[in-house]
């Protein structure tokens, strides 16, 4: 397959993926293969959260509209205009996916696929079910990408290169286990905003997104706030309040019931709403339900510091300059050549 032929196929994956909204689910005409995938993606859809508790019908939507409005024509001629692809010989790219939210490992599937090597795939047990639907689908539209896409279950082997996104204790056995391999190896990463107290009602409404999409589970959802000293908290807490709702979902109350006792039983000095608890505290992953704060005293400062600890963080939400920054609302909504980590997959997959 040429690159435009892969291209076309994923393409057509979008205009699919397009059809499925939480509130304006229907066919399009022209889509392909929907008479073999349409009804089936709406049932995958439906029993999702029964294999995946946090998978909830609202969430796995979201992730599918997500990848819809990434794969354009668009947006893919912007993103690989810039890589050469003329001497990619096809390499087995073996992938451990991570599935902490739906879909989390669609990105270094398409990265392998698309620059023409195959991917070896090894799921999640969080994630085992959406990934291999869009590839049916993917195989479907375009069959000759039934021999570049395999799913196993077992050891990975017969591999050329491999992609593992863990935890850090889990990043370690990788590193050793495939220490003779051309590898990534993605470890915990958290994101953070840097509040101002000059923030808009509305910009405070886009960080609870930030915050409270997929229930906090991903590693670009927001987890720690830096604030100016003396910051008043009121103005956050009425914006947040509009996600209110999320304390309805079973296993988020019971996260906020568990994390709160675990800190009022430590005696730490907790800020409270009823179904968000911050805490101040300088590390970054705050368990499900919380959130960090820190305090700063100017930006220069806060910035030096964001530098030196830039491998705990994946991304940096607020009006604050850097490669990391995103604007508010906009964590869960990352392009095509936002790379994980900072680390391009493109590139890498282009040298091995």
């Amino acid at each position: 397959m040429t690159l435009d032929e892969r291209k076309t196929a994923f393409v057509e994956l979008g205009k699919f993926l397009s059809q499925f909204s939480e509130n304006n689910t229907s066919q399009k005409e022209g889509v392909l293969c929907n008479d073999l995938f349409f009804d089936d993606f709406i049932n995958l859809i439906k029993l999702s959260q029964s294999h995946n508790g946090w998978f909830t019908e609202e969430q796995v939507y979201f992730a599918a509209q997500s990848w819809a409005d990434a794969l354009t024509s668009q947006n893919l001629d912007k993103w690989l205009n810039e890589y050469d692809f003329e001497n990619v010989q096809p390499k087995t790219v073996g992938l451990i996916l991570a599935g902490n939210i739906p879909l989390v490992g669609f990105h270094d599937f398409l990265s392998v696929v698309i620059s023409g090597h195959r991917a070896l795939v090894k799921t999640s047990s969080n994630d085992q079910l959406l990934l291999p639907f869009l590839a049916k689908y993917i195989v479907a539209v375009e069959p000759r990408f039934k021999d570049y896409i395999t799913f196993t279950e077992g050891k990975l082997e017969g591999f050329d290169a491999v992609i593992a996104t863990g935890s850090n204790n889990t990043a370690r056995y990788f590193e050793y286990y495939f220490k003779n391999k051309p590898s990534i190896i993605r470890k915990n990463r958290n994101s953070a905003a840097v509040l101002t107290g000059n923030e808009s009602k509305e910009e405070l409404v886009q960080l609870g997104e930030d915050i409270f999409r997929y229930f906090g589970l991903g590693c670009r959802n927001v987890s720690k706030l830096f604030v100016p000293e003396g910051y008043d908290f009121t103005p956050f807490w009425e914006a947040v309040y509009e996600y209110r709702d999320i304390i309805q979902y079973e296993k988020y109350a019971n996260n906020y019931d568990y994390n709160k006792a675990v800190f009022l039983m430590s005696n730490f000095k907790l800020l409270d709403n009823g179904f968000l608890t911050i805490k101040e505290d300088s590390s970054y992953s705050s368990p499900i339900s919380s959130l960090f704060y820190e305090y700063y005293t100017n930006t220069d400062t806060l910035k030096a510091k964001l530098e030196d600890e830039k491998d705990q963080i994946q991304c940096i939400v607020g009006n604050i300059s850097g490669e990391n920054s995103v604007a508010f609302g906009q964590t869960q909504k990352p392009q095509l050549w936002d790379y994980a980590d900072n680390v391009d997959t493109i590139a890498f997959l282009s040298k091995i």
